[in-house]
């Protein structure tokens, strides 16, 4: 891939984002996942699994 073809590839991204209105861009974030898996991993979510039962 060249620059300009990157370049275009970029811009076109930005023109995407710019024109797409802010509700719809709210709507579309993922929600995020407890900090305790993000940092740690899975094993948390185990132990706390094990915890519960």
């Amino acid at each position: 891939m060249s620059f300009q073809e990157y370049l275009k590839y970029l811009t076109r991204l930005f023109v995407q984002y710019v024109e797409t209105p802010k509700e719809e861009r709210r709507r579309r974030k993922q929600p995020r996942e407890a900090w305790s898996t993000r940092w740690f991993g899975a094993i948390p979510m185990s132990i706390k699994l094990l915890w519960r039962k």
